[in-house]
């Protein structure tokens, strides 16, 4: 901490839930107020400006009253953790009411409320106070003594304000960085899914289509697997949601007990099979690897084993892409959850040609998925650098630092 700096409780440096009364004494209950629920407060965004308006007597009641300039910070999970913070700013009238879940914190005169917002986005806060939290699991809120006593470094307002503007022109550069790493992601997947329908609209106009069941080994059927899990077990089980972005998400896979999985004798994977979610993100396609010649598949799971005139790399990818995605979502039932059910998956078209030409295509896909993928992680690591970089900047400025 730098020398002459105080340390100070945010109680006493803040009024914690300014009264009501305030609101009622300058306006009268036909006059407008901005009206700001939960989603209105934002995450990493500085200023909460509602779009929204209510006449006072409507929300003077149940509602959360704050002025401009007050300091918003949402108590309950995930909210909370998720770091939802904002300063009021144009408000209607200058008062505003939202959500019950706002903790309103109105910096007193010795305390700048842009210096109070970046104190209170570090990580370091976040990670303090969650491990306050109390209540119901979905509904705990994070501990009223935590707020009222939580330590603020306290310099002069000119040294406050002095870290503020370093902050804001540091921390937009950030957000300016971190927008494009986030869109050059989004343009990898547009690029690889683009590619992906290019390759197969054109398969589709050179080579003759046959239907998965027909595409099937014939001692084989398309099926689905274990109906009743139960517990845990020795046996690794793939669900629905283990099948993402063409793999098998190893990482999280359950287990369930052998004498269950033998049962389901004709769902046990050798390995090569195409695995294909049928609820929940309908549609997910992969191949099981070697590694999973064992484990079994849930019945949330359809299972293809192939005849030798198919490769399963290549029939994933078709299923992967656009067009092989579209013929999945037409066979797709269901007004609340999305299923596809196994007759409708037997119809499903793959355009097939001769076993070599299949093989060619897999090779030029895996390289230009494996391009994508480089990219991707170039990406991501400079999401996590700017990450780091934010949190070291938000450090360094309320220990005298900067």
């Amino acid at each position: 901490m730098k020398q002459g700096w105080e340390i100070k409780p945010l109680g006493e440096i803040c009024t914690i839930k300014p009264p009501k009364a305030e609101a009622r004494a300058k306006l009268s209950d036909r006059d407008e107020v901005s009206f700001a629920p939960m989603e209105d407060l934002g995450i990493g965004v500085k200023y909460m400006q509602p779009l929204r308006a209510r006449q006072l007597g409507e929300v003077s009641g149940s509602y959360t009253y704050f002025a401009e300039g007050d300091v918003l910070l949402a108590k309950i999970t995930p909210c909370f953790e998720n770091g939802k913070l904002g300063i009021a700013r144009n408000l209607h009238n200058g008062v505003g009411f939202g959500s019950s879940e706002y903790i309103v914190l109105r910096p007193k005169p010795l305390l700048d409320a842009e210096f109070l917002y970046y104190y209170l986005l570090r990580p370091k806060f976040t990670e303090e106070g969650a491990r306050t939290m109390t209540g119901a699991v979905g509904h705990k809120r994070v501990a009223k003594e935590f707020i009222e006593n939580y330590p603020v470094p306290l310099p002069s307002l000119r040294e406050q304000r002095r870290i503020v503007a370093i902050l804001d022109r540091a921390l937009d550069g950030i957000a300016t960085a971190k927008a494009s790493a986030e869109k050059n992601l989004q343009n990898a997947s547009y690029l690889f899914r683009s590619h992906l329908e290019h390759f197969f609209l054109r398969h589709c106009e050179l080579f003759d289509s046959s239907s998965l069941e027909a595409l099937a080994d014939s001692d084989s059927p398309i099926t689905y697997g274990v109906v009743k899990p139960g517990g845990e077990g020795d046996i690794a089980f793939v669900r629905g949601g283990d099948i993402a972005q063409g793999r098998v998400l190893m990482e999280q896979l359950r287990t369930i007990d052998e004498t269950v999985s033998r049962q389901y004798r004709r769902t046990l994977l050798r390995g090569g099979e195409l695995l294909i979610s049928l609820v929940g993100q309908p549609g997910q396609v992969a191949v099981a690897p070697e590694e999973l010649k064992g484990a079994n598949i849930a019945r949330q799971v359809g299972l293809i084993r192939l005849s030798k005139q198919a490769d399963a790399n290549y029939v994933r990818y078709f299923l992967q892409s656009p067009v092989g995605q579209a013929a999945l979502g037409a066979k797709q039932s269901g007004s609340v959850q999305q299923v596809i059910n196994l007759g409708e998956l037997r119809e499903v078209m793959v355009p097939i040609p001769v076993l070599s030409v299949q093989r060619d295509a897999v090779k030029s896909l895996d390289a230009f998925s494996a391009s994508i993928e480089r990219l991707t992680r170039v990406m991501q690591s400079k999401l996590a650098a700017l990450d780091d970089l934010k949190k070291s900047l938000l450090h360094q400025a309320f220990t005298g630092q900067l």
